[in-house]
């Protein structure tokens, strides 16, 4: 199989072309839709705020009963937040309250810091103008607007904003099914002895995690010996039933890595070296399809955990986010200032630990290896640099924070 390295954008191209929406749709109530993908428009029912309301405690009034400072009035009703008054009569005014509707005949609000309060009237010591202090009906949202579209991934403000038109429950697409299992015999969990030559397994604790965190639900199936046909067997029970199967390790080209052929034996791998640092090796496929089964897409990440982390965040995420139903699945970078020198340039495109100094300017952690988990809890971002290109203290650089990477 010819299988040439992609660039980094090729194979994010070629991911998300790839992945393939879920079509399963429930409802949910509103108050448990956070961080679930709409699946159809939501459209307001009504006005909001529905009634011309008071933006301030004050005095409604008209403002052709004040044309002066200083003008008395009888305060003939009380309109607190929750209720209604009666139209104002000429001459009189109304106490009101923030969020109140405003009575019909008034069409200002006089904050009650520029009125003066005796028994049952008030001296108006400022000219209002009309529609001083009124938030009109609608003025929020419209009676026929879109306040939410499909493909939104909902945070608590949309969740707030679905509340306020009376959404009490929303439509939204099933949750990804993704399977997980690591590679590896040197691997062993913790708590368990660690043996001469073994390491304990982060991935699996990293990967589940951004898993989890984006809504996923995950099959763990643990590690998996560096064996042909235990790979093989770990795939077949894995596509039954997901979405999706994410592994790390084995996708080298070793004696001891089995991943490509296990891919290849039980589907089909279309894509596998990406010029990326860190991460070259990066699997992608399909497994499964016969006997019924419609199998799952493959996705398997390099087996050194800064590797792992990255391309995930970089790779997965995005497909991830497409197939949960995500219109909008690319992190948004920002441009800084380099507080580093970068003299060794990269034939491949390189994403480098680093976080926001003091200063503001750009700093990287001092150890850019791709086994050194510590740089990705220290960091709070990538400093994305393209293929060949060194970099001088002063210069600008893309950032990429771990806000746009990690829910």
């Amino acid at each position: 199989m010819s299988n040439p390295m992609r660039s980094f954008e090729e194979l994010r191209a070629a991911l998300l072309a790839a992945a393939m929406p879920v079509r399963g749709v429930v409802d949910v109530p509103t108050a448990e839709a956070l961080g679930r993908v709409l699946a159809a428009d939501r459209v307001s029912g009504l006005d909001v705020p529905p009634l011309d309301n008071s933006q301030m405690d004050g005095y409604a009034v008209n403002t052709a009963d004040v044309a002066v400072a200083g003008t008395r009035l009888t305060v003939a009703q009380r309109i607190p937040a929750g209720s209604v008054g009666h139209t104002l009569a000429r001459g009189t005014a109304a106490r009101i309250f923030t969020g109140a509707p405003v009575p019909h005949g008034a069409d200002a609000i006089v904050m009650q810091e520029l009125c003066s309060a005796d028994g049952d009237s008030v001296t108006i010591d400022h000219v209002p103008r009309p529609g001083e202090w009124i938030r009109r009906a609608g003025d929020d949202i419209a009676q026929g607007e879109t306040v939410l579209s499909a493909g939104m991934r909902l945070n608590p403000q949309m969740l707030g904003l679905a509340a306020s038109v009376g959404c009490a429950t929303l439509p939204v697409f099933r949750r990804l099914r993704v399977a997980l299992f690591s590679t590896g015999d040197e691997l062993v969990m913790p708590g368990e002895p660690l043996p001469p030559g073994a390491i304990y397994n982060s991935n699996r604790y990293v990967l589940r995690g951004l898993l989890e965190a984006l809504g996923c639900e995950v099959s763990d199936f643990g590690i998996v010996p560096d064996d042909l046909d235990a790979t093989r067997a770990a795939l077949r029970s894995a596509a039954a039933g997901n979405d999706l199967i994410v592994t790390s390790g084995g996708v080298s080209v070793g004696e001891e890595d089995h991943i490509k052929p296990a891919v290849q034996a039980e589907g089909r791998l279309d894509l596998w070296l990406v010029s990326m640092k860190p991460g070259k090796p990066v699997a992608f496929g399909h497994v499964g399809g016969a006997d019924g089964n419609s199998g799952a897409a493959f996705i398997g990440l390099p087996g050194n955990p800064v590797s792992s982390f990255v391309t995930f965040i970089l790779l997965v995420r995005p497909f991830v986010l497409r197939a949960m139903g995500v219109a909008d699945c690319l992190p948004r970078s920002i441009p800084l200032t380099a507080g580093f020198d970068w003299a060794k340039p990269d034939r491949r495109r390189e994403f480098l630990r680093a976080r926001i100094g003091a200063d503001g300017r750009v700093v990287l952690f001092p150890n850019q290896g791709p086994s050194v988990l510590t740089s990705t809890v220290w960091a709070d971002g990538l400093v994305n640099v393209p293929p060949g290109r060194s970099i001088a203290a002063g210069e600008q650089v893309e950032f990429i924070p771990y806000s746009e990477l990690l829910s």
